[in-house]
């Protein structure tokens, strides 16, 4: 349990705000902050081709960050989110991380690995640190080489080793002979280019047959690709990764030639509960399998403090909140990570802060955050150890298929210091 689980539930106990106080330090009655504030920076896509995956991703961070402010903020500093949509176009995205410097923020948030890519060289000049968890510059894992670049919890790099690891590990575990035939079938962009090298190393290492099908944007038919994997390649698994809106046509185009769902497993972006409903719901991909970095299901103690929160607040929970969305629970994890690299930053230096002391409170991020996400972060390793978990659908929701682990950490680690 993360330490805003542990605050509420000893606010719940006592039943007295004078907890609610002590738990949340340094607020007035009913938690409001009495301190200057702090100014973050977010972009995220509500408009473009990737919404479905940012519309919620958003409203998570917002949620958490809101709870925090409500219990009086982070030492009694109350976090000012400024959020910018930028509909995935980086020029837009560079416009606005160009304003929010210009507000005073002393973290952001950049909304797409595009957008990163772009801004990485002023990220490091600017010295904010700017956040891509769970997506963006893999290399930029190396803390050495992009001080100010966090591609947290778990890069694509990342994803591939350990998606790779549980393919092989699934394989070995059904007695199969000798090595599967590997498909990898991506958006033939920034984000879906990133796990290639890896990908192609590990096939290199392992022994097993590999072949890459590209989706040209904008994706919306791959009956093309899915006919070379299923039928040409003869493919034993597949690893997906055309996040967005293509990501569903990618398990529908799988699924109507007879492709088994359980030998497809997406990264990240292509595993959204939004995802899942546009190729047909629960019951239509029965047994697909996705990478996650945040923590999944409804049972997790943050979503009902969050859902106390709505009704003090006199709101409706939102339908996100309401049926615990596997993005929104990422946009959650995002929040928390923010909230806890200002804590430690307050902690080790007091206000006022700057890019430079929440670089050092990022870095000293350790173990789990509100039940959501468990980072090991240094000044050397700004992923914090890549740690991910599989789950699958089955039953109507997804069900864990592997505890926390990291794929290949050995190879990442070869890739990180070139």
């Amino acid at each position: 349990m993360g330490r805003l689980s542990r605050h509420w539930l000893l606010a719940l106990m006592a039943g007295m705000a004078s907890l609610v106080l002590a738990a949340c330090g340094g607020g007035q009655e009913g938690g409001t902050p009495t301190k200057p504030p702090i100014s973050i920076g977010t972009t995220y896509d509500g408009t473009g081709p990737v919404a479905v995956n940012e519309i919620p991703l958003r409203q998570g961070w917002a949620d958490y960050i809101g709870l925090v402010n409500s219990r009086g903020g982070v030492d009694g500093h109350p976090i000012n989110l400024i959020d910018i949509e930028f509909g995935y176009e980086v020029p837009r995205g560079v416009d606005a991380y160009e304003q929010l410097k210009r507000q005073g923020v002393v973290m952001f948030f950049a909304g797409g690995t595009p957008l990163i890519a772009a801004l990485a060289d002023r990220c490091n000049a600017d010295k904010i640190p700017c956040l891509s968890i769970g997506f963006g510059i893999a290399a930029s894992a190396n803390g050495q080489k992009f001080p100010y670049v966090f591609p947290v919890a778990a890069s694509y790099w990342s994803q591939a080793g350990a998606a790779v690891k549980f393919i092989l590990d699934q394989w070995q575990r059904e007695g199969r002979p000798g090595k599967p035939k590997i498909a990898y079938i991506y958006n033939d962009a920034p984000a879906g280019r990133e796990p290639l090298e890896v990908l192609r190393r590990l096939a290199q290492i392992e022994g097993f047959e590999y072949r890459e099908f590209a989706v040209p944007p904008p994706g919306l038919d791959q009956t093309a690709q899915a006919q070379d994997i299923v039928q040409r390649y003869r493919a034993d698994w597949v690893i997906a990764h055309t996040y967005g809106r293509p990501a569903s046509v990618t398990i529908t185009a799988l699924k109507q030639l007879g492709f088994p769902l359980n030998r497809v497993i997406g990264l990240v972006w292509s595993v959204a509960d939004d995802i899942i409903q546009a190729a047909g719901g629960w019951q239509a991909t029965e047994g697909y399998y996705g990478i996650h970095f945040a923590n999944v299901g409804a049972e997790i103690p943050i979503l009902q403090e969050i859902r106390q929160m709505y009704t003090q607040q006199g709101k409706t929970p939102h339908d996100f909140l309401n049926r615990a969305d596997t993005v929104y629970l990422r946009g959650l994890a995002i929040g928390a990570v923010m909230v806890e690299a200002i804590r430690n930053a307050l902690e080790k230096h007091g206000y006022p802060l700057d890019g430079t002391k929440v670089k050092e409170g990022l870095e000293g991020i350790r173990g789990d955050l509100s039940g959501l996400v468990t980072l090991r972060m240094s000044p050397q390793d700004h992923e914090g150890s890549g740690l991910v978990r599989i789950f699958q659908v089955r039953g109507g929701r997804w069900q864990p298929a592997t505890d926390w682990f990291s794929g290949y950490r050995e190879v990442i680690q070869e890739f990180l210091q070139r």
